[in-house]
């Protein structure tokens, strides 16, 4: 099935191009069926690519998902033209008053700020505190993962020596997850953070189950047993050379950078790194988008109220811990 996306989207291009069927809105608009109703807050720099990366893994999918794109309004993004900006994003004023069966905030280069030093901090935990009563199920991507743990929970996150960059093996710790229902023992998944979570407070919260973690990237996937939250420490989204053109980007500002690890062949950048990681990408929201079809109300209005009673469950399951 097709995602529906707003006409004219730069990404339906790159899509129909990968043989990826996507559904403009007046034609969407003729079908006899409730698509899912899926909110993108887009903290990257680099919009459009980052826009095509998550619509190709929803299009995975055998849903039809509409697609609503989100900004903050206190940062001025200096990388994507204002016209793009205005004609397919809205500000978070735009959709306060609406509910959503899915939210996804991305990840942003900033993890070397703390976060309340964020132009757009106090903004990001209005959106988020907005989605615990308005959203079915959040997905919180890298750095919008570290933010949301942290203003949810209050976990910190811890900088990195180094930064953790390349393609690196996850192990699986619950197979039997509706979310990694599929998932390989092992699977491979990009980082590119300067930071990570305190797995120290992250253990003092029983709510949040860690589903997959890196032998030496740490957890790499987790979310409340309800799903009406979930954090993805990496970047699954990534397509095959955004880590490459990352490299070469700093390589040729004469920025000190490392070869991302298990990346290029022979470890050698000129050679075409291999896609290791495009099947789980695709299995996780393919696996996250079914199960908000299924568990997220026909009527939007009824979210607020199903919200309310995932996340009476999630804590009263917490408090038999307390």
């Amino acid at each position: 099935m097709p995602i529906n996306i707003p006409d004219g989207l730069p990404a339906k291009t790159t899509l129909h191009q990968e043989r990826i069927f996507a559904l403009e809105e007046e034609v969407a608009s003729d079908q006899r069926i409730r698509p899912l109703q899926l909110a993108i807050l887009n903290l990257m720099p680099t919009k459009i690519e980052t826009e095509t990366q998550i619509l190709r893994l929803i299009s995975k999918s055998p849903l039809q998902v509409s697609c609503d794109f989100m900004r903050v309004s206190t940062h001025e993004s200096k990388n994507t033209s204002a016209d793009h900006l205005v004609k397919f994003y809205d500000v978070f004023d735009a959709y306060r008053d609406k509910n959503y069966d899915g939210l996804i905030i991305t990840g942003a280069p900033v993890e070397h700020l703390a976060f309340t030093d964020v132009d757009y901090w106090d903004e990001l935990c209005e959106i988020m505190d907005w989605a615990r009563e308005h959203v079915f199920s959040a997905m919180f991507l890298c750095w919008g993962a570290l933010a949301a743990l942290y203003h949810y929970y209050g976990i910190p996150k811890k900088q990195l020596g180094a930064k953790l960059f390349g393609v690196f093996p996850q192990r699986l710790c619950d197979e039997y997850s509706f979310l990694t229902n599929g998932f390989d023992e092992v699977h491979n998944m990009p980082h590119s953070r300067h930071a990570a979570i305190d797995t120290g407070e992250l253990a003092s919260h029983p709510e949040l189950i860690t589903l997959s973690e890196g032998f030496n990237s740490g957890p790499a996937l987790i979310a409340t047993e309800d799903f009406h939250e979930i954090y993805v420490t990496g970047h699954f989204e990534y397509g095959r050379d955004t880590l490459a053109d990352e490299y070469w980007r700093d390589f040729h500002k004469g920025m000190p950078i490392r070869l991302p690890e298990n990346y290029f062949p022979d470890d050698d950048p000129e050679n075409q790194p291999i896609f290791t990681w495009r099947a789980h990408a695709n299995l996780l929201y393919r696996n996250w988008l079914n199960w908000v079809y299924q568990m997220t109300p026909y009527d939007l209005a009824e979210i607020p109220a199903a919200v309310e009673s995932l996340r009476a469950k999630t804590y009263g399951m917490a408090d038999k811990f307390d």
